[in-house]
């Protein structure tokens, strides 16, 4: 069975040595960079399954990279952690709404971080339906891994594209937070509900195109639902 390549990029050599020496045992293939430029050829020449990313580096910072690679398509459904010593909630929400699919503060347990890594990697492994569905105007592709309005491409992290994924697969009925964190991300991965908040942001911000964000209904004091229907 082929490793799974993890990317790490962290301007501190030690760092990156103490994660390569935790991840390799763990049966990963791992590549080092040492800032944006060295990650960004890395990412092109070997396509890594995962990246963890550093927020602070001198030049390009971490956030500023992610977002270089969320804006090109042939990047943009890399997953990403990122890994920072910011732990303000509001540095996590700029961290996520960048396109981060998980957050994980410094200090940090190797345990810990190989848990996340497999968490993020299996839901973006995960198993899709085979045919497209189709909603107004909103076409999913789980095969060609393609989403649509009116036939605009629009660009879903590999987060937001599972989390479509669970929606347009269990229509009109509410979930909870707790709900759609097992059924997404599954139930031992430990996130708080402003998290899935803002994945859920950013999937309607995505769905703007004819209104379709308006597919994506909260319900007061229960959570969300998925409706072609008028809310209520």
């Amino acid at each position: 069975m082929k490793k799974q390549t993890i990317l790490i990029v962290d301007d501190e050599a030690p760092i990156r040595e103490m994660i390569a020496s935790a991840l390799e045992p763990a049966g990963y293939k791992i590549l080092q960079a040492e800032n944006a430029s060295k990650a960004h050829s890395l990412i092109i020449d070997e396509e890594p399954d995962l990246m963890l990313l550093d927020w602070m580096m001198p030049g390009t910072s971490g956030v500023e990279l992610m977002r270089r690679l969320k804006r090109d398509e042939q990047t943009n459904s890399l997953p990403i952690i990122m890994l920072t010593a910011k732990v303000a909630e509001d540095n996590m929400v700029q961290g996520l709404e960048s396109g981060a699919d998980d957050y994980v503060s410094k200090p940090f347990s190797p345990k810990n971080l190989i848990a996340r890594i497999k968490a993020v990697l299996r839901r973006s492994d995960g198993e899709a339906p085979q045919e497209p569905f189709k909603v107004d105007q909103l076409i999913f592709d789980p095969v060609s891994h393609r989403v649509s309005i009116s036939g605009t491409p629009v660009n879903l992290g590999p987060t937001e594209f599972r989390l479509l994924n669970f929606f347009l697969s269990h229509p009109e009925r509410v979930y909870s937070r707790n709900q759609i964190l097992d059924y997404v991300w599954g139930g031992n991965v430990y996130m708080d509900e402003r998290t899935i908040d803002v994945h859920i942001l950013r999937l309607r911000k995505a769905l703007l195109l004819e209104g379709h964000d308006r597919l994506i209904q909260t319900v007061r004091g229960a959570g969300y639902r998925f409706s072609a229907k008028i809310s209520d």
